[in-house]
């Protein structure tokens, strides 16, 4: 089996050769470690300051594969378990190799480069023999909600005799901009999901590896029920311990800061604020982007003006108290027709978002990791690319009026950051620019002549096309 992972490093302060570091490989010294069944290796087919490839090649022993236990024999074939494709495709067996040759690199960390450790970079993905069932198009499905441009061609039973057609095997390759932990990361759990098996007992403790492996993306994937079905080798109740793990892991609740800010009436403000700029813009239709438990979306269905209510988050845990808050079972059926319910995350594009008046990040920003910005702006901008966009931050400056608030603490504790209002405005006029979109900003709450307001807002309007 063989696997290659490459990077230029374009556009990225340093040489592609740094790549090294981030793998905990050097690139002048070839490595070998033992696996079940064989051995893997790595080496660097070219590592120049411009181009730099590692190569994962996996040498399979069939016999010490069954000796181990692990082989699996073919129904009705007795040498199967002998005679098979396991030292050749990529499977199971290479995600582990993977998880063990770089395991920290999965982690995310490099102490040599922690700053491109933390920071998307161009990365190429090789993969000649990949077991596929379901075809190039579940190869598309599955990785390319993840970020990655997807090349995945059939290959022949027979180059010679075309008539044989295309074989379960594809001839895969990934491009795209993502940190290095997170495309290995996709590739530990996708080469058995694939595959869909794998050469050794399924248990529980393969709950715990897919969950440290999918956090902050495989909620959200629109496949992951297939996923994680597949990688845990359909055994439905693990599947579903699975999900409702990772849903409690990636899905922040957006909790209104009332305990923090000391009274709900910034709360109550905030959102009176964000209706009043809906109304403003006269939008239509709208997603609640991150609603958490519906308060907001309780505050736009009183509006009778709003024809479309789309409220999404990633946790299915926060849509469902959503729900119960808002007695959606019990509303008229015409409220019940205006408003929808999605899981969906904001780091990741979703078509059933394109097109609205305008979508709403009220305190959602601030959830997400910073390298996960340029991902969320993404998604919001060019995927859903609304007519316009309000988004609502803490003014870190502000925090010092908070009496019961200790020095350097967030107002939230799944807060990653807090922005203050030059931050905010930096990072919002850089985005409106890179997208197309005007952007005005507006304190809500009192307006303290000394750090501000305690929440800011930014209103984006999509700027008219010739």
């Amino acid at each position: 089996m063989f696997l290659t992972l490459g990077t230029d490093l374009a556009g990225v302060d340093a040489p592609a050769s740094d790549f090294g570091f981030l793998l905990h490989k050097n690139p002048a010294r070839p490595q070998a470690i033992d696996v079940t069944g064989g051995s893997a290796h790595v080496f660097y087919p070219e590592a120049s300051a411009e181009r730099c490839t590692a190569a994962v090649l996996l040498e399979i022993d069939p016999i010490g594969l069954v000796k181990a236990g692990r082989g699996k024999a073919t129904e009705g074939f007795t040498l199967g378990q002998y005679v098979n494709d396991r030292p050749y495709a990529a499977s199971s067996l290479l995600a582990v190799a993977l998880g063990k040759l770089f395991r920290t690199a999965m982690n995310g960390r490099c102490d040599a480069r922690p700053d491109l450790a933390a920071r998307p970079i161009p990365l190429e993905v090789h993969v000649p023999a990949l077991p596929c069932r379901g075809g190039a198009d579940l190869a598309e499905r599955v990785f390319a909600p993840l970020g990655w441009t997807v090349d995945a061609r059939p290959v022949p039973l027979d180059p010679e005799i075309p008539a044989w057609g295309d074989s379960r095997y594809v001839d895969l390759r990934l491009t795209g901009e993502l940190r290095l932990a997170d495309a290995l990361n996709h590739l530990y759990v996708m080469l058995p999901v694939l595959d869909d098996a794998k050469h050794y007992w399924v248990g529980s403790d393969e709950v715990d590896k897919l969950v440290r492996a999918g956090e902050g993306w495989l909620a959200a994937h629109p496949e992951k029920d297939l996923i994680s079905r597949r990688y845990l080798a359909h055994r439905r109740y693990l599947s579903d311990a699975a999900l409702e793990r990772l849903t409690e892991v990636d899905g922040a609740e957006l909790a209104e800061e009332s305990t923090e800010e000391g009274s709900v009436s910034l709360a109550v403000e905030r959102r009176a604020a964000v209706a009043g700029v809906l109304q403003e813009l006269g939008a239509r239709r709208i997603a609640d982007i991150g609603c958490g438990e519906g308060a907001l979306v309780g505050e736009l269905l009183k509006d009778p003006f709003v024809g479309e209510l789309i409220a999404t988050d990633v946790s299915v845990r926060s849509l469902l108290r959503a729900k119960r808050r808002l007695h959606y079972d019990d509303l008229p059926d015409r409220q019940r027709d205006r408003l929808k319910f999605l899981q969906s995350s904001v780091t990741y594009a979703d078509e059933r978002l394109a097109g609205l008046d305008a979508v709403v990040l009220m305190e959602v920003v601030e959830h997400v990791d910073p390298p996960r910005l340029p991902a969320l702006a993404d998604s919001v901008f060019r995927a859903a690319h609304p007519a316009a966009a309000v988004f609502t931050t803490p003014n870190s400056e502000y925090n010092v009026r908070f009496p019961s608030l200790p020095a350097g603490d967030f107002r939230h504790p799944d807060h990653r950051f807090e922005w203050t209002r030059a931050e905010f405005r930096g990072w919002a006029t850089q985005v409106a620019g890179r997208y197309g979109y005007t952007v005005e900003f507006r304190p809500v709450g009192p307006d303290d002549p000394e750090v501000g307001p305690p929440t800011q807002l930014a209103l984006f309007r999509r700027e008219a096309t010739a």
